[in-house]
Protein backbone atom coordinates (compact mmCIF):
# COMPACT_ATOMS: atom_id res chain seq x y z
CA UNK A 1 0.00 0.00 0.00
CA UNK A 2 1.43 3.81 -0.13
CA UNK A 3 2.05 3.95 3.60
CA UNK A 4 5.02 0.80 2.95
CA UNK A 5 6.03 2.32 -0.67
CA UNK A 6 6.81 5.97 0.82
CA UNK A 7 8.44 6.86 3.89
CA UNK A 8 9.47 10.70 4.62
CA UNK A 9 13.24 10.61 4.41
CA UNK A 10 14.82 11.28 7.97
CA UNK A 11 17.59 13.92 8.17
CA UNK A 12 19.88 11.48 9.06
CA UNK A 13 19.10 9.09 5.26
CA UNK A 14 20.54 12.57 3.85
CA UNK A 15 24.72 11.83 3.89
CA UNK A 16 27.40 14.07 2.21
CA UNK A 17 30.27 11.95 0.66
CA UNK A 18 33.64 12.96 -0.51
CA UNK A 19 34.88 11.22 -3.91
CA UNK A 20 38.17 10.10 -3.19
CA UNK A 21 38.55 10.76 -7.48
CA UNK A 22 37.80 14.07 -8.14
CA UNK A 23 37.43 15.51 -4.59
CA UNK A 24 33.88 16.62 -4.68
CA UNK A 25 31.26 16.43 -2.13
CA UNK A 26 28.19 14.82 -2.80
CA UNK A 27 25.17 14.56 -1.18
CA UNK A 28 23.11 11.35 -1.44
CA UNK A 29 19.99 9.80 -0.06
CA UNK A 30 21.28 6.62 1.91
CA UNK A 31 17.39 5.44 2.17
CA UNK A 32 17.51 4.40 -1.30
CA UNK A 33 21.12 3.00 -1.21
CA UNK A 34 24.39 2.79 0.78
CA UNK A 35 26.41 3.85 -2.26
CA UNK A 36 26.48 6.73 -4.40
CA UNK A 37 28.04 7.77 -7.90
CA UNK A 38 29.40 11.25 -8.31
CA UNK A 39 28.01 13.29 -10.85
CA UNK A 40 31.16 15.04 -11.87
CA UNK A 41 33.20 11.53 -12.74
CA UNK A 42 31.35 9.01 -11.82
CA UNK A 43 33.43 7.40 -9.21
CA UNK A 44 31.72 5.28 -6.94
CA UNK A 45 31.31 6.75 -3.75
CA UNK A 46 30.74 4.87 -0.25
CA UNK A 47 29.54 5.53 2.76
CA UNK A 48 32.43 4.88 4.90
CA UNK A 49 33.92 8.28 3.41
CA UNK A 50 31.14 10.20 5.20
CA UNK A 51 31.49 13.95 5.87
CA UNK A 52 29.50 16.88 7.92
CA UNK A 53 26.52 17.93 5.64
CA UNK A 54 26.42 21.35 4.56
CA UNK A 55 23.36 24.12 4.98
CA UNK A 56 20.25 22.40 4.02
CA UNK A 57 18.48 24.62 0.94
CA UNK A 58 15.20 26.93 1.69
CA UNK A 59 13.94 25.05 -1.47
CA UNK A 60 14.39 23.77 -4.70
CA UNK A 61 13.44 23.51 -8.35
CA UNK A 62 11.99 19.80 -9.42
CA UNK A 63 13.22 18.27 -12.50
CA UNK A 64 10.94 18.70 -15.25
CA UNK A 65 12.76 17.25 -18.37
CA UNK A 66 13.16 13.34 -18.10
CA UNK A 67 16.19 11.65 -18.12
CA UNK A 68 15.26 9.90 -21.18
CA UNK A 69 14.68 13.33 -22.94
CA UNK A 70 18.18 14.45 -21.39
CA UNK A 71 19.99 11.37 -22.71
CA UNK A 72 18.68 12.18 -26.13
CA UNK A 73 19.78 16.03 -25.81
CA UNK A 74 23.01 15.06 -24.78
CA UNK A 75 23.44 12.25 -27.36
CA UNK A 76 22.16 14.43 -29.95
CA UNK A 77 24.52 17.59 -29.08
CA UNK A 78 27.90 15.04 -29.28
CA UNK A 79 26.63 13.97 -32.70
CA UNK A 80 26.54 17.47 -34.21
CA UNK A 81 30.18 17.75 -32.92
CA UNK A 82 31.66 13.89 -34.05
CA UNK A 83 33.53 15.63 -36.84
CA UNK A 84 35.96 17.27 -34.63
CA UNK A 85 35.84 15.42 -31.31
CA UNK A 86 38.81 12.93 -30.57
CA UNK A 87 38.43 9.80 -31.49
CA UNK A 88 38.92 8.24 -28.43
CA UNK A 89 35.89 10.21 -26.41
CA UNK A 90 33.68 9.37 -29.72
CA UNK A 91 34.53 5.46 -29.06
CA UNK A 92 34.03 5.91 -24.93
CA UNK A 93 31.34 8.43 -25.15
CA UNK A 94 27.78 6.50 -22.90
CA UNK A 95 25.45 8.92 -22.71
CA UNK A 96 23.31 6.67 -20.08
CA UNK A 97 26.37 7.69 -18.13
CA UNK A 98 24.10 11.16 -16.98
CA UNK A 99 23.29 11.38 -13.88
CA UNK A 100 20.51 14.12 -12.43
CA UNK A 101 22.01 16.52 -9.79
CA UNK A 102 20.60 19.46 -7.83
CA UNK A 103 23.48 22.01 -7.90
CA UNK A 104 23.20 24.72 -5.20
CA UNK A 105 22.78 28.13 -5.51
CA UNK A 106 22.29 31.25 -3.17
CA UNK A 107 20.10 33.59 -5.15
CA UNK A 108 19.60 37.54 -3.65
CA UNK A 109 16.72 40.29 -4.42
CA UNK A 110 18.65 43.81 -3.46
CA UNK A 111 17.69 47.22 -3.59
CA UNK A 112 20.33 49.63 -4.16
CA UNK A 113 21.99 52.83 -5.56
CA UNK A 114 24.94 52.88 -7.84
CA UNK A 115 27.04 55.62 -9.23
CA UNK A 116 29.28 55.68 -12.53
CA UNK A 117 31.64 58.36 -13.24
CA UNK A 118 33.96 58.46 -16.25
CA UNK A 119 34.30 59.80 -20.14
CA UNK A 120 32.19 59.60 -23.09
CA UNK A 121 33.11 61.08 -26.72
CA UNK A 122 30.64 61.76 -29.57
CA UNK A 123 31.75 61.05 -33.10
CA UNK A 124 32.07 64.56 -35.18
CA UNK A 125 32.69 62.97 -38.42
CA UNK A 126 35.13 59.98 -40.06
CA UNK A 127 37.67 60.80 -42.88
CA UNK A 128 40.35 59.06 -44.44
CA UNK A 129 44.01 60.31 -45.31
CA UNK A 130 47.16 58.78 -47.42
CA UNK A 131 49.98 58.22 -45.28
CA UNK A 132 52.75 56.92 -48.01
CA UNK A 133 51.45 53.96 -49.54
CA UNK A 134 48.66 53.32 -46.56
CA UNK A 135 45.28 54.17 -46.39
CA UNK A 136 44.46 55.67 -42.73
CA UNK A 137 41.15 55.64 -41.22
CA UNK A 138 41.06 59.20 -39.08
CA UNK A 139 38.15 60.43 -36.44
CA UNK A 140 37.15 63.84 -35.12
CA UNK A 141 35.27 63.54 -31.66
CA UNK A 142 34.22 65.58 -28.61
CA UNK A 143 35.03 63.93 -25.87
CA UNK A 144 33.33 64.38 -21.91
CA UNK A 145 33.21 63.78 -18.30
CA UNK A 146 30.48 61.96 -17.79
CA UNK A 147 28.56 60.80 -14.64
CA UNK A 148 25.30 58.61 -13.88
CA UNK A 149 23.57 57.68 -10.92
CA UNK A 150 20.37 55.78 -10.06
CA UNK A 151 18.75 53.39 -7.81
CA UNK A 152 18.56 50.19 -8.87
CA UNK A 153 16.32 47.01 -8.08
CA UNK A 154 17.65 43.13 -8.55
CA UNK A 155 15.13 40.34 -8.74
CA UNK A 156 16.94 36.74 -8.39
CA UNK A 157 20.87 37.21 -8.66
CA UNK A 158 21.97 33.82 -9.04
CA UNK A 159 25.67 32.68 -7.07
CA UNK A 160 27.32 29.35 -6.95
CA UNK A 161 26.74 28.53 -3.71
CA UNK A 162 29.91 25.40 -4.12
CA UNK A 163 33.26 26.52 -3.93
CA UNK A 164 34.62 24.14 -6.15
CA UNK A 165 31.88 24.58 -8.65
CA UNK A 166 32.77 28.92 -8.44
CA UNK A 167 36.15 28.15 -9.85
CA UNK A 168 35.57 29.02 -13.06
CA UNK A 169 39.31 28.52 -14.98
CA UNK A 170 38.79 27.15 -18.17
CA UNK A 171 42.66 25.88 -18.16
CA UNK A 172 41.47 23.07 -16.02
CA UNK A 173 37.66 22.60 -15.87
CA UNK A 174 34.67 23.59 -17.94
CA UNK A 175 32.42 24.35 -14.76
CA UNK A 176 31.36 27.60 -16.80
CA UNK A 177 29.34 24.96 -18.85
CA UNK A 178 26.72 24.68 -15.57
CA UNK A 179 26.07 28.48 -15.84
CA UNK A 180 25.58 28.45 -19.65
CA UNK A 181 22.59 26.55 -19.58
CA UNK A 182 20.64 29.34 -17.61
CA UNK A 183 17.79 30.93 -16.54
CA UNK A 184 16.19 28.64 -14.21
CA UNK A 185 12.20 29.75 -13.85
CA UNK A 186 13.27 29.80 -9.93
CA UNK A 187 9.66 31.44 -9.34
CA UNK A 188 8.31 28.19 -9.30
CA UNK A 189 10.80 26.86 -6.79
CA UNK A 190 9.24 24.54 -3.28
CA UNK A 191 9.77 24.18 -0.56
CA UNK A 192 13.26 21.83 0.28
CA UNK A 193 11.74 18.23 1.22
CA UNK A 194 14.58 15.72 1.21
CA UNK A 195 12.13 13.55 -1.07
CA UNK A 196 12.73 15.26 -4.01
CA UNK A 197 16.72 14.27 -3.69
CA UNK A 198 15.24 10.17 -4.35
CA UNK A 199 17.06 9.00 -7.96
CA UNK A 200 19.37 12.18 -7.65
CA UNK A 201 22.47 13.57 -5.83
CA UNK A 202 23.32 17.14 -5.24
CA UNK A 203 26.10 18.97 -4.18
CA UNK A 204 26.96 20.22 -1.05
CA UNK A 205 27.08 24.07 0.07
CA UNK A 206 29.61 25.53 0.98
CA UNK A 207 29.33 28.76 0.70
CA UNK A 208 27.78 31.38 2.62
CA UNK A 209 25.87 34.77 2.64
CA UNK A 210 29.27 36.49 4.04
CA UNK A 211 31.35 34.95 1.39
CA UNK A 212 29.75 35.54 -1.38
CA UNK A 213 28.66 39.40 -0.84
CA UNK A 214 31.54 40.90 -2.49
CA UNK A 215 30.83 39.02 -5.48
CA UNK A 216 27.09 40.05 -5.18
CA UNK A 217 28.25 43.62 -5.39
CA UNK A 218 30.30 43.07 -8.29
CA UNK A 219 27.62 41.73 -10.27
CA UNK A 220 24.99 44.12 -9.26
CA UNK A 221 27.75 46.78 -10.31
CA UNK A 222 28.01 44.95 -14.10
CA UNK A 223 24.30 45.14 -14.26
CA UNK A 224 23.96 48.67 -13.34
CA UNK A 225 26.86 49.82 -15.59
CA UNK A 226 24.63 48.38 -18.48
CA UNK A 227 21.96 50.23 -17.61
CA UNK A 228 24.64 53.60 -17.23
CA UNK A 229 25.14 52.86 -20.50
CA UNK A 230 22.45 52.38 -21.93
CA UNK A 231 21.35 56.09 -20.50
CA UNK A 232 24.04 57.42 -22.25
CA UNK A 233 23.98 56.68 -25.69
CA UNK A 234 24.53 59.45 -27.54
CA UNK A 235 28.36 59.15 -26.68
CA UNK A 236 28.70 57.15 -30.00
CA UNK A 237 32.49 56.54 -29.89
CA UNK A 238 32.52 54.52 -26.54
CA UNK A 239 32.75 55.33 -22.60
CA UNK A 240 35.06 55.01 -20.31
CA UNK A 241 33.96 54.33 -17.14
CA UNK A 242 36.99 55.25 -14.56
CA UNK A 243 35.24 54.96 -11.12
CA UNK A 244 31.98 53.10 -9.71
CA UNK A 245 30.33 52.74 -6.52
CA UNK A 246 27.53 50.61 -4.72
CA UNK A 247 25.38 51.35 -1.41
CA UNK A 248 23.26 48.50 -1.18
CA UNK A 249 20.13 49.28 1.22
CA UNK A 250 18.83 45.85 2.10
CA UNK A 251 19.09 42.07 0.81
CA UNK A 252 17.15 38.76 0.80
CA UNK A 253 18.76 35.92 0.63
CA UNK A 254 17.54 32.01 -0.66
CA UNK A 255 19.49 29.14 -1.22
CA UNK A 256 18.34 26.89 -3.73
CA UNK A 257 19.02 23.48 -5.56
CA UNK A 258 18.48 23.55 -9.31
CA UNK A 259 18.20 21.14 -11.69
CA UNK A 260 20.89 19.93 -14.02
CA UNK A 261 21.66 16.42 -16.19
CA UNK A 262 25.44 16.11 -16.20
CA UNK A 263 27.33 13.76 -18.25
CA UNK A 264 31.15 13.96 -17.49
CA UNK A 265 34.60 12.80 -19.09
CA UNK A 266 38.04 12.63 -18.27
CA UNK A 267 40.65 14.17 -20.87
CA UNK A 268 44.47 13.16 -20.04
CA UNK A 269 46.29 16.34 -21.77
CA UNK A 270 49.94 15.45 -20.58
CA UNK A 271 50.83 15.34 -17.10
CA UNK A 272 47.36 16.23 -16.10
CA UNK A 273 43.55 15.40 -16.51
CA UNK A 274 40.69 17.71 -17.80
CA UNK A 275 37.21 17.16 -17.07
CA UNK A 276 35.00 17.90 -20.03
CA UNK A 277 31.06 18.18 -19.10
CA UNK A 278 27.48 18.50 -21.47
CA UNK A 279 24.67 19.76 -18.96
CA UNK A 280 21.18 19.92 -19.58
CA UNK A 281 19.11 22.21 -17.90
CA UNK A 282 16.35 19.95 -15.68
CA UNK A 283 13.62 22.71 -16.36
CA UNK A 284 14.47 23.95 -19.65
CA UNK A 285 15.78 21.22 -22.24
CA UNK A 286 18.32 23.99 -22.97
CA UNK A 287 21.95 21.78 -23.52
CA UNK A 288 25.57 22.50 -23.93
CA UNK A 289 28.89 21.21 -23.44
CA UNK A 290 32.68 20.35 -24.37
CA UNK A 291 33.80 17.61 -25.91
CA UNK A 292 37.71 16.46 -26.41
CA UNK A 293 38.65 17.94 -29.64
CA UNK A 294 41.14 16.32 -32.28
CA UNK A 295 43.21 19.26 -33.07
CA UNK A 296 45.04 17.95 -35.93
CA UNK A 297 41.12 17.71 -37.86
CA UNK A 298 40.93 21.45 -36.76
CA UNK A 299 43.43 22.96 -37.42
CA UNK A 300 43.54 20.98 -40.71
CA UNK A 301 40.07 21.97 -41.81
CA UNK A 302 41.46 25.97 -40.40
Amino acid sequence: DFESTWRAVQPDDVVTLKCQACGAEVVINTDMALQGRCHWCRHTLSINQQMPNGAVPDGLLPFKITRDDAIARIDEFVKSRKFFAHPKFVKEFAPSEVVGVYMPYLTVDANAHVAYEGAGEELLRRYTVKRGDRTVTLYDADQYQLGRQFSIHIDDLMLESSAQRADIDTSRNTNNIINAIMPFDVKEAVAYNANYLRGFTSERRDLQVQGLSHEAANRMLSIGRSRAGELARKYDRGIRWESESIKVHGTRWVALYLPVWLYSYYERRGDREFIHYVAVNGRTGATLGSVPVRQGRLIGIS
